[in-house]
């Protein structure tokens, strides 16, 4: 069979099974098997398939029929222009937290500075942020070991030298002070229907899901952040779609100023940020 009918078929599967993307998927699957590009399998859609690639081809189109987000399945995603590894034990970087980096560097328009990310996952926050400030000293934090070894492998593979991964449940083993400090926390609450939808139903519940409405970590760090901040120094937090009014009374009436909400990719608001007083 050839690659074009190949995927065709992989395609019409994942419709059914209810993708969103099913040629985008059954494409990036194939060129993961084969080891080549989206371009090469438009070029020589006539070339067959190999049997071996195939079999394992067809095995991964069967789990992505499942529900397996093809992150997972591949064991990568992009992020920012950079190609991280991902697994099972972090969340899968998304495009709507490229909202989250633009503030960032949006407030580091110095040349050097400190800057913490908060529950790195897989580092791509951190990384994305190091590899646009290369004078920035960058440290990522996750209390979880698994999170931390990946994303030391991504800075290390990906050869970004200004950034350093620790584990953390968050402040806890920090001492030092900070200008920006950046957080992507748990922010669903545990009654959210989407928790049964999609690729979040793979992901870990512990980076997904917080107390108290889906509010309780947005909260603590709120509340934590200006020990570590220094003076002027801002703290910017992804949030829920429907969360932005919180964080921001939350922010005000915990001493912040010039407190501000920001749109994502998708029209919503995303990110919410306040900067202590300087």
């Amino acid at each position: 069979m050839d690659i074009d009918r190949l995927l065709g078929r992989a395609a019409e599967r994942l419709s059914k099974a209810g993708s969103t993307s099913p040629r985008l998927d059954a494409e990036v699957l194939l060129g993961h098997v084969l080891g080549v590009d989206r371009t090469w399998l438009y070029t020589w859609g006539d070339r067959a398939a190999p049997v071996y690639e195939r079999a394992r081809f067809e095995a991964l189109v069967a789990a992505r029929a499942e529900g397996h987000p093809v992150a997972y399945l591949i064991g990568e995603r992009e992020f920012w222009g950079l190609a991280l590894s991902t697994s099972p034990h972090t969340l899968i970087p998304r495009p709507d937290t490229e909202t989250l980096v633009e503030m960032a560097l949006k407030l580091a328009p110095a040349a050097e500075g400190r800057l913490l990310d908060l529950g790195t996952g897989t580092g791509a926050i951190a990384l994305a942020f190091a590899s646009e400030r290369p004078g920035w000293q960058v440290t990522g934090i996750d209390r979880i070991e698994d999170a931390v070894s990946l994303a030391i492998a991504n800075a290390e593979r990906l050869n970004i030298t200004n950034v350093r991964f620790l584990v953390s449940d968050w402040f806890s083993a920090l001492a030092e002070s900070f200008d920006v400090i950046v957080a992507n926390p748990p922010y669903i609450a545990e009654s959210d229907p989407h928790l049964m939808l999609g690729d979040v139903r793979f992901e870990p519940l512990s980076a997904l899901v917080a107390g108290e409405g889906g509010l309780a970590d947005l909260r603590r760090l709120i509340d934590s952040a200006p020990r570590y901040l220094r003076p002027g120094g801002w703290l910017a937090l992804e949030h829920g779609h429907d969360q932005s009014e919180q964080v921001r009374e939350r922010l005000k009436a915990a001493g912040y100023r010039e407190v501000a909400s920001h749109y994502d990719l998708s029209g919503q608001q995303r990110v919410t940020l306040g900067r202590m007083a300087g």
